[in-house]
C-alpha cells in the first residue's frame, strides 16, 4: 500500500509526512497493545475511545481550571483509567458478565459523563504554562523520530518481555486458550484477566494524553470516536485471535 501511494504521490515519502505517520502509528499502537492483551484473554474492550474522551476532559480541567501540576494530572488520569479498567475486570470475572456488554456500557457511559462534565463544550489547554513536557510527548521528536513512536517501541519491548518471557505471559495464554483448564492447573485466571484489563487501561491513558495534546483540544462528543475499532483491528491483524489464547507483540 505504501509503495502504491508513493508512486501515485511522491510527496508521501517526504520526511514531514513520514514523521506525521509515525506519530499517529505510535499513538494508536500504544493502546492497541493493551487491547491485544485483553483479546488474548478472550475478552474485548469497546470503551477505549470514550475513555480517552473522558481522560482528555479531565486532563484539561485539572490543568486549566484546577491549577494541578502536569505530573499529578498525568498520575490522576492514569489512576482513573486503571480504576475503570479494574472495575471492568471485576464485573467480568466476579460477576460473570460478558466483556462485550460491560465495555459497551463503558463506551456509552464514559462519553456521556465527559459530555455532562463539560456541558458538551470543547475543552483545550490554551496557553497554560509548564506543559512543554506533555506537548513534546505528543508533538516532539527524538533525533528526528516522533516521541509517540519512541514510546511505542519502549512499551512494545516491555510488553514483549512480559508476554513472551514471563510466567504471567504463559498464564495469560493458558487462560485465553482454556480458562477452565488453566484454573484446574492452579492458575488464578480471574487475577490474570483483571491485570490484563488494568494494563490496557494504563496504556489507554498514555495514548489518551498523547492524543489530547496532539489535537490540543478535546470535544467530548467526537474525541476518540471509533478508536477502539482501530485498536481491535490492529491487534487482530497482528495475530491476536478473538477466540483468545493467540497473539504476539511483534505481530
Amino acid at each position: 500500500l505504501c509503495a502504491i501511494v508513493a508512486v501515485i504521490n511522491p510527496n508521501f515519502l517526504q520526511v514531514i509526512n513520514l514523521q506525521n505517520l509515525a506519530r499517529q502509528i505510535g499513538a494508536f499502537g500504544i493502546f492497541s497493545i493493551g487491547l491485544g492483551l485483553v483479546i488474548i484473554t478472550g475478552g474485548i474492550d469497546l470503551s477505549v475511545g470514550s475513555m480517552m474522551a473522558l481522560l482528555g476532559v479531565l486532563m484539561s480541567i485539572l490543568l486549566t481550571e484546577q491549577g494541578v501540576g502536569p505530573v499529578p494530572a498525568v498520575i490522576a488520569c492514569a489512576l482513573v483509567a486503571m480504576g475503570l479498567s479494574l472495575f471492568h475486570g471485576i464485573l467480568i470475572t466476579r460477576m460473570n458478565m460478558q466483556p462485550f456488554i460491560v465495555t459497551l456500557c463503558g463506551l456509552l457511559f464514559y462519553r456521556g459523563l465527559a459530555r455532562f462534565i463539560t456541558q458538551d463544550e470543547t475543552k483545550g489547554f490554551g496557553a497554560v504554562g509548564g506543559l512543554d513536557m506533555l506537548r513534546s510527548l505528543a508533538n516532539g521528536n527524538i533525533v528526528g523520530i516522533p516521541v509517540p513512536f519512541v514510546v511505542l517501541i519502549v512499551v512494545s519491548i516491555i510488553v514483549y518481555i512480559v508476554l513472551h518471557r514471563s510466567v504471567y505471559g504463559r498464564y495469560l495464554f493458558a487462560t485465553g486458550q482454556n480458562a477452565e483448564a488453566a484454573r484446574y492447573a492452579g492458575i488464578n485466571t480471574k487475577r490474570i484477566i483483571i491485570v490484563a484489563y488494568v494494563v490496557s487501561g494504563l496504556l489507554t491513558a498514555i495514548s489518551g494524553i498523547i492524543f489530547a495534546f496532539y489535537t490540543n483540544s478535546v470535544s467530548p462528543a467526537t474525541h476518540g470516536n471509533a478508536y477502539e475499532l482501530y485498536g481491535i483491528a490492529a491487534a487482530v491483524l497482528g495475530g491476536c485471535s478473538l477466540r483468545g489464547g493467540e497473539g504476539s507483540v511483534v505481530g
